[in-house]
């Protein structure tokens, strides 16, 4: 069964990890790979990636991509929502506490920030707003 707005929208604003997805061009099947997110409902949705990345490079090109989130219990839920590309930043150490904070114990955070400012280099915040979704809760049939 669809999930409704305000379900699919709670569901997002969950901590899970995403398969991303963006158009790798010509003879070649979409780049797919796990990405962290964030999101709150009824806003545009964030992922953090590094500038020089084929992933980045993918999405600018594209100027979209898509997200799939799903999860199997308590019952089997998934989320796929896709969108343009709105803006993309430099990312901020703020910006990199926030989501790793989603994600990891409160004890694990510091050591990570750490870790990933002085490991991942320069890295972008990429927004994009959601425009299309499909949406199911199959322990709802």
């Amino acid at each position: 069964m669809a999930l409704t707005r305000e379900e699919r929208e709670e569901f997002l604003a969950e901590a899970h990890v995403a398969a991303l997805a963006v158009d790798a061009g010509a003879g070649r099947a979409p780049l797919t790979v796990p990405i962290w997110y964030q999101y709150a409902p009824g806003g545009d949705i964030w992922v953090m990636t590094g500038l020089d990345t084929r992933k980045n490079q993918l999405i600018q090109a594209a100027g979209r991509f898509s997200l799939m989130i799903d999860r199997l219990e308590p019952t089997i839920r998934y989320v796929s929502v896709e969108g343009p590309v709105v803006e993309t930043t430099p990312a901020t150490l703020e910006q990199l506490r926030e989501i790793s904070a989603r994600y990891l114990p409160a004890e694990k955070v510091d050591g990570y920030v750490d870790f990933a400012s002085k490991n991942h280099g320069e890295q972008v915040v990429i927004h994009m707003r959601p425009e299309r979704w499909v949406s199911s809760d199959l322990g709802q049939v």
